[in-house]
């Protein structure tokens, strides 16, 4: 017990003491919760050595951040809101492409190094990105709704991504891992549909008695929120898309409106336990012996996505502020390209070098894009 004290007493000075230093300087606290992980991790200090356990804890963060988000997001009622994500990702997957076989041909790479490269130009980090659009109140502007719905997309994508990839490591595929995911999405789609203009939902007669008791409140909301998370992951899909379902459901009962305010803090905890958790994982010694390779990358994957993000945004008829700005939103690598890269580590389609490459590169673009973020938010903001 005091050796758990002692760990979450110095991670809570350590985030203190970063937080102060970046708040002077108008830094997101996003950067102090991954260099507490890097500075505390197994690699520095040893203060965290079990990496995995705090990783898994910290991903309940994500389920959080997703279920604010869809207790406060407003659905789409206009079909463009939906063409143009659609558009906006799947050019996203072309360019993202051609930039992976760029790189594989300057390296030399085989096909299945490229695909993975490929599939880390897919995806950027749901929860930078949505907490960003959320925290700068863009979040339900046309614009804001054009990255999350993007991010959504991604989400989506994750189902066959990560079949293709344990197909690739010699696991067992069956037509039931390919139908479910669908049969969830359409099920999605259509509940979203009815409840689009819906200003609220009463609870079953036999539910009444929740009405009057935060605590009962308290829990259900909770299970709604992990048991919506659990269900999608089951199917196939990702845990995030399933919390953020439940968060619209959630957001149109009237009775859970306090719900908000008082899960925050559970929100904010998590959220700030998985950051650390990207931390723990970058490995400092191979980051030094390598760093050559991982700055270049780094700076290749950031400048790249931005372009790559930044035209598709201007070809969707924003304007060039604002297609900056969302480059910018835009130009990370996500948690899911580490999970994406585990899975290819594990099952043998990628080397070790490869695996620890990409981790590093994915921590440093999560890591620099606030603040590349940042310098372009102010364009953005003095724009309007």
């Amino acid at each position: 017990m005091n050796e758990l004290l002692w760990s979450i007493c110095i991670l809570c000075l350590t985030i203190l003491i970063l937080g102060f230093i970046l708040k002077r300087f108008h830094q997101p606290y996003l950067i102090a919760y991954i260099i507490a992980g890097v500075i505390l991790g197994p690699y520095v200090t040893g203060i965290f050595s079990k990496t995995k356990e705090i990783e898994i804890i910290g991903h309940l963060g994500i389920l959080f951040l997703m279920f604010f988000l869809g207790l406060e997001i407003k659905i789409p009622n206009k079909r463009y809101m939906i063409v143009k994500p659609v558009i906006a990702q799947s050019m996203k997957i072309l360019l993202g492409c051609g930039f992976a076989l760029l790189t594989g041909y300057l390296l030399d790479l085989n096909f299945r190094s490229i695909a993975l490269i490929s599939i880390l130009f897919f995806f950027n980090s749901t929860a930078v990105v949505s907490e960003l659009l959320r925290k700068h109140d863009i979040l339900n502007t046309t614009f804001g709704s054009t990255i999350f719905n993007v991010l959504l997309l991604q989400d989506i994508l994750l189902a066959p991504v990560l079949t293709l990839l344990r197909v690739w490591s010699g696991e067992q595929f069956t037509l039931l891992n390919f139908i479910l995911p669908i049969v969830m999405c359409i099920s999605i789609y259509f509940l979203l549909k009815r409840i689009r203009n819906v200003q609220e939902i009463r609870l079953p007669k036999l539910f009444k008695i929740v009405e009057n008791d935060h605590d009962l409140q308290l829990f259900m909301g909770l299970l709604i929120c992990l048991g919506f998370g659990l269900l999608a992951e089951v199917v196939g899909l990702s845990s995030a898309l399933g919390s953020f379902v439940a968060g619209i459901i959630v957001g149109r009962f009237k009775i859970f409106n306090w719900l908000e305010h008082s899960l925050t803090y559970f929100k904010v905890f998590f959220v700030t336990l998985f950051f650390v958790s990207i931390g723990l994982q970058l490995d400092l010694a191979y980051f030094f012996e390598h760093f050559q390779i991982i700055f270049l990358g780094t700076i290749f994957v950031l400048l790249s996505n931005s372009l790559i993000s930044a035209i598709i945004f201007r070809l969707l008829k924003f304007d060039w502020k604002s297609s900056w700005y969302g480059g910018a939103l835009l130009s990370q690598t996500g948690e899911f390209g580490i999970l994406a890269l585990t899975i290819a580590y594990k099952g043998g389609i990628i080397g070790f070098e490869l695996y620890k490459a990409g981790l590093g590169i994915t921590c440093m673009t999560l890591l620099f894009s606030t603040i590349w973020i940042g310098i372009l938010k102010k364009l953005y903001i003095n724009h309007f």
